[in-house]
């Protein structure tokens, strides 16, 4: 590797021209579809309620949606193995689509909580595909610029999760919110015949199997993690997280020796796919930091709903432009050093976050928390492009390329459930009153973040000759 070391990158203008905007659009917008609804539903939820009961039932909306999304995403492999790019995306946006008509027409919470769980397996199935077929739909020099591009549907969930929720909720029509999302469906269910191949590039598997204990651990733990954050007994919370780390150990263990696995065989060899796997992991978990700025804005800054609401879009704008500009970043060089520091970047706005927490904050400390949060959504979206596109790139067999893309989602999901369950950990632990609760979610986040450092330093030591 030299200081003139460059990287062979296709341009924005390819990736979104005529002969691949069909392909990215299936891709990314696929990824919406799963983000929006994640963060749509939480704004709808109280009007749910106040319709068709089950107060009692109000977490596990949240709770059936990612346990099932994790156990779907770890089929992606085999799924795509067995159907291909074309019929694997039909597949999953049409039961997406049956999720989300069940959830329109609900007449109970159990009800909605069973259209909740199709619409989280088809989502998680329809994530991981957005990041799968990358390799297979799209040219190598395109993978860095499409991964952020699928990556910054996150971000675009964020923001239009959130407002059209409300805007929903606020006339009453919350039902018509999944309605849409029916609509939108169906509309790049029309686009993948014809923007996606019916066969990946990958040489064919004689034996791909849907990797059931995996599935079965990684499905408790996101169970037990997601459920910690719940229970107002400290002592149950962390038994709980207890529990959830110990599945995750238990199917590294299990994912190492079997057939059928999850990650792919090079992620438990020297090099640095898993080290790449635990920044993704690291980065995604620190951000679940963002589910309590709506919630400390009005505590805090006494700001309307909808206000407080569009204040933890910062993180997500921060994530696009982090995203945006990285990926247009050749230089081997200066690629390695991003990735290495993109840590310290989002622990360094977490920090900054931390210490401009205040009872009654005024506009310009709401400004500090607005830079705060852009500067922790940059710190991951810089790193983010790089870090998919190494994953997919520095297996050792190449056969092994589509689990390694689909493996990302599946990091992405069951760590996202253990920062959110580290959250309300956090804020359950240190709620006296007052900004306390505040000031400790962001300090622990940022030494969350800081301590990914030494993964994403040892995600570039031998990544330079497989970047695209």
């Amino acid at each position: 590797m030299t200081d003139t070391a460059t990287t062979t990158s296709g341009t924005w203008r390819e990736l979104l021209g005529p002969k691949n905007l069909g392909a990215s659009t299936v891709l990314a917008g696929g990824v919406a579809l799963y983000a929006t609804n994640e963060f749509l539903t939480i704004s709808l939820l109280p009007s749910a309620v106040a319709e068709i009961g089950g107060q009692r039932l109000y977490a596990w909306v949240t709770t059936v949606y990612l346990v099932a999304s994790v156990i779907a995403a770890t089929t992606v492999s085999a799924t795509l193995a067995r159907l291909g790019p074309r019929w694997s995306y039909l597949a999953g946006l049409t039961v997406f689509g049956l999720g989300s008509l069940m959830c329109a027409v609900a007449p109970t919470m159990e009800f909605l909580l069973a259209g909740r769980t199709v619409q989280g397996a088809a989502g998680g199935m329809i994530a991981g595909l957005g990041y799968a077929v990358i390799n297979s739909a799209l040219p190598q020099s395109l993978w860095t610029k499409a991964s952020a591009l699928v990556s910054a549907m996150w971000g675009v969930g964020t923001l239009l999760g959130p407002a059209a929720g409300g805007l929903f909720a606020q006339f009453g029509s919350w039902r018509w919110a999944f309605g849409a999302l029916v609509v939108l469906t169906a509309i790049i269910t029309a686009l993948v015949p014809f923007a996606l191949p019916a066969r990946t590039r990958e040489p064919p598997r004689t034996r791909d199997r849907i990797p059931v204990w995996s599935l079965l651990l990684l499905g408790f733990a996101a169970l037990a993690i997601s459920v910690a954050g719940i229970p107002r007994n400290i002592g149950w919370t962390a038994a709980l997280l207890v529990i959830g780390a110990s599945l995750v150990g238990a199917f590294i263990v299990v994912d190492r020796r079997a057939t059928a696995a999850v990650l792919p065989p090079t992620a438990f060899r020297p090099g640095p796919l898993k080290w790449i796997y635990l920044t993704l992991g690291m980065l995604m978990a620190a951000t679940m930091v963002d589910m309590y700025v709506p919630y400390f804005g009005q505590r805090l800054a006494h700001l309307v709903p909808v206000a407080a609401g569009f204040l933890g879009v910062a993180l997500a704008i921060g994530w696009t432009i982090g995203e945006i500009v990285s990926a247009s970043v050749t230089s081997q060089r200066a690629i390695v050093r991003t990735v290495a520091v993109a840590p310290l970047v989002m622990s360094g706005g977490l920090m900054l976050a931390a210490v401009s927490q205040v009872d009654d904050a005024s506009v310009g400390v709401i400004a500090i928390w607005v830079v705060a949060l852009l500067i922790t959504g940059v710190g991951i979206g810089m790193a983010w492009p790089h870090l998919s596109a190494w994953a997919m790139g520095c297996v050792d067999d190449p056969g092994e390329g589509g689990r390694a893309a689909a493996a990302i989602n599946t990091v992405q999901l069951i760590c996202g459930a253990f920062g959110a369950g580290l959250a309300g950990v956090v804020v359950n632990a240190t709620d006296a009153g007052g900004a306390t609760p505040a000031r400790w979610l962001f300090a622990a986040f940022a030494v969350l973040a800081a301590l990914g450092v030494v993964a994403s330093i040892k995600s570039g030591s031998r990544t330079g000759r497989s970047t695209p």
